[in-house]
C-alpha cells in the first residue's frame, strides 16, 4: 500500500471511530471456461454517476425469524432485516421482497473452535443465504467474520447473485471512484499456515494467526487442508476496504487458513479499498473469479498458501479515475519477520488462465518474493508498468524446506514495457528460464478485445496443460488440484465464452455484459 493510500484511511478511521460446506446446492446455469455458451444479455455499463436503487412496490411486513427489525429505509422504501452480532447456530437468510440485510458493526458466524477443533467455549454455527439477497454493511466498520470450525453457505445463481454490499451503494451513492465504504467478508478456517503467533510448528493445529483489521481476536489455521468453511458462489463483494490502522485492513475477501473442502465459485469484487483478495495460508482453491478496481493489489496470497486458481479476470480502474491500484499479484512471505522466507508450510500458488489489465504505472505487474513458490500458466498481462518483479535468492532456490523450486512460468504472454523490474538484481531471469519454462512471450504485442477477451494475437499462443500441475508437489495431507485443460491462454477463449456474463456487474470501465450496473442494487 503506497502512502498516500494509508494516509487516506487513516483519516477515515477517524470518522468511523466517531461512530464506531460441501459442494452441492445453488444453480450452476452458467457457461463454463471453453463451452461457448451465451448467458444473459449484451451490453452494460455504470458509469460514474450515482444511480438510484429501484424502488420495490413496498417494504415487507416483517422480518425473517433470526433477524432483526431495523425499521424502514425511507430512501429505498425496503425494510432493514439486521443479521445479530452473533450467529451461534443456522442462520437463513430467504429472498423476500422488500427487504434487504445489515451487517452493523462485526457480526460473527459461530465462535471460534480452535485449529484443534477443542478451544473453550467454541460454537459451530452456519449462515445460508439464497440467491438474489442483498446484504449490506452499515458503515465503514462493518464487516462479516466467518469462524473457524463454522460455515457460509451463500450460493447465488448466474441469474440472480447474492450481492454484500454498502449503505451507499444501496442509496444510489456510489460511483465508479467509490471504495471503501464497509469492511467486506473474512472467511476462517483450520488449514495449514506458515507464519504462527507463538513457537510452534508451522502447519500444526496449534499454529494459529490473528486475522488483520479485526481488532478483537478472529483467529484462524489448523492442521486440516481439507477444512470446509462453506461456499461463495455467484457472489458479488462491493465497494469494501475498511482500514483500521496501518497494516490492518479488511478486503473485499479475506481468507485466512481455508481448508480445499470450500468452493469459492463465480465471485466478483468490485472496487475493494484495498486487496481485492487477500489470503493468508489454507489451500482453498478459486475458479471463476472476476476482480475490478481494487485500490492495492489485485490478489495477494501470503502464510504458506498452497492452492489453485483457474479463470482469473483482473483489471484496474483507469488512472482517469484517480485510483490505479497497485500490482495484480503481490506474493511473499513475511518480510517483517528474520527467516520467514523458510518457514514451512512453503506458499505455493498454481494460478492458471488469467488475464491482467493494468493501468498503474512506475510498479509492477507481478512480484513475487520472500521465498514464495508460485505457478503461473495460460496467462496475458498488459501494463504499462514492469510485468515481473522476482526479488529475493530464496525465490528462485533449487532446494530448501518444502521448497518445489524456481517459479514455474509457461505459455504467458506479457504485453508490458519494460518486461523486467528495473532493479539490480536478475532473479526475473532466473526465473523466466528455468527449466520447462516455455512458451513465454516477454514483447508481446496485446489484441484483447471488449477489454479481456482474446483476439488474434492471443488466440495464435501455444497453451501449456494446466492438469500437469494437479498433483506436482502435492502430498499428503494435501489433495491434488483442480485445474482443467484448455487449448487457450488468458482468461477468456474468445467472445462466445461467456463464463463471466449475467452474475457480475458492470461499471463505466468494464463491462461484462451483465445489464447490471455496480452502483445499481437490484431490488
Amino acid at each position: 500500500m503506497n502512502m498516500v493510500q494509508v494516509c487516506r484511511r487513516l483519516l477515515l478511521v477517524g470518522v468511523a471511530a466517531s461512530v464506531l460446506s460441501a459442494c452441492g446446492g445453488g444453480a450452476d446455469d452458467v457457461a463454463s471456461p471453453g463451452e461457448g455458451t451465451l448467458v444473459g444479455g449484451g451490453g452494460g455499463g455504470g458509469g460514474g454517476t450515482p444511480t438510484p436503487t429501484p424502488t420495490p412496490t413496498g417494504p415487507a411486513a416483517a422480518c425473517p425469524t433470526g433477524t432483526i427489525d431495523r425499521g424502514v429505509n425511507p430512501v429505498v422504501n425496503r425494510r432493514n432485516c439486521g443479521l445479530p452480532a452473533r450467529v451461534s447456530s443456522a442462520l437463513s437468510l430467504p429472498k423476500t421482497a422488500g427487504l434487504f440485510y445489515s451487517i452493523d458493526g462485526r457480526v460473527d458466524v459461530g465462535t471460534d473452535v480452535g485449529g484443534d477443533g477443542a478451544a473453550a467455549g467454541g460454537q459451530s454455527a452456519t449462515l445460508s443465504i439464497d440467491p438474489g439477497v442483498v446484504v449490506v454493511g452499515q458503515s465503514q466498520a462493518s464487516f462479516l467474520v466467518v469462524n473457524r470450525g463454522s460455515q457460509i453457505n451463500a450460493v447465488g445463481s448466474a441469474t440472480a447473485p447474492i450481492i454484500f454490499t454498502s449503505l451507499d451503494n444501496l442509496e444510489g451513492r456510489s460511483t465508479d471512484t467509490s471504495s471503501n465504504q464497509w469492511g467486506g467478508i473474512q472467511l476462517l478456517g483450520r488449514a495449514p499456515i506458515s507464519n504462527c503467533l507463538s513457537a510452534v510448528p508451522g502447519g500444526s493445529a496449534q499454529c494459529q494467526q490473528q486475522a488483520e483489521g479485526t481488532g478483537s481476536p478472529a483467529l484462524y489455521g489448523g492442521n486440516l487442508p481439507n477444512d470446509n468453511s462453506g461456499q461463495l458462489r455467484f457472489v458479488q463483494i462491493r465497494f469494501t476496504g475498511f482500514s483500521a490502522s496501518a497494516n490492518a485492513e479488511l478486503q473485499g475477501l479475506t481468507t485466512g487458513g481455508v481448508g480445499a473442502g470450500t468452493r469459492i465459485e463465480n465471485v466478483h469484487i468490485h472496487n475493494s479499498g484495498d486487496d481485492g483478495v487477500e489470503i493468508f495460508g489454507g489451500s482453498h482453491n478459486m475458479r471463476n473469479i472476476v476482480i475490478t478496481g481494487a485500490d492495492d493489489d489485485t490478489i495477494d496470497t501470503d502464510f504458506g498458501y498452497k492452492g489453485f486458481i483457474q479463470f482469473l479476470i483482473g483489471i484496474q480502474r483507469p488512472q482517469s479515475l484517480g485510483v490505479n491500484g497497485d500490482t495484480m499479484i503481490e506474493a511473499d512471505s513475511n518480510p517483517e519477520v528474520t527467516g520467514a522466507d523458510d518457514f514451512t508450510p512453503r506458499q505455493f500458488t498454481r494460478l492458471a488462465n488469467f488475464t491482467f489489465i493494468q493501468t498503474r504505472t512506475g510498479t509492477r505487474a507481478i512480484h513475487l518474493r520472500g521465498g514464495t513458490d508460485y505457478a503461473l500458466v495460460n496467462g496475458v498481462v498488459v501494463s504499462p508498468s514492469a510485468c515481473l518483479d522476482v526479488d529475493q535468492a530464496t525465490t528462485v532456490q533449487a532446494t530448501g524446506p518444502d521448497e518445489a523450486g524456481a517459479p514455474i512460468i509457461r505459455s504467458v504472454l506479457f504485453a508490458c514495457t519494460p518486461f523486467a523490474d528495473a532493479d539490480s538484481d536478475t532473479f526475473e531471469d532466473t526465473a523466466l528460464n528455468a527449466a520447462g519454462n516455455t512458451n513465454n512471450n516477454t514483447a508481446f504485442t496485446s489484441t484483447l478485445t471488449s477489454l479481456f477477451v482474446n483476439g488474434t494475437a492471443e488466440t495464435a499462443a501455444t497453451a501449456y496443460n494446466a492438469t500437469l500441475l494437479n498433483s506436482f508437489f502435492v502430498s499428503a495431507p494435501y489433495v491434488a488440484g483442480n485445474f482443467t485443460q484448455t487449448s487457450y491462454v488468458g482468461a477468456v477463449r474468445d467472445a462466445n465464452d461467456t463464463w463471466y456474463r449475467s452474475w457480475t456487474c458492470d461499471s463505466g470501465y468494464a463491462s461484462f455484459g451483465s445489464n447490471a450496473s455496480c452502483n445499481t442494487v437490484p431490488a
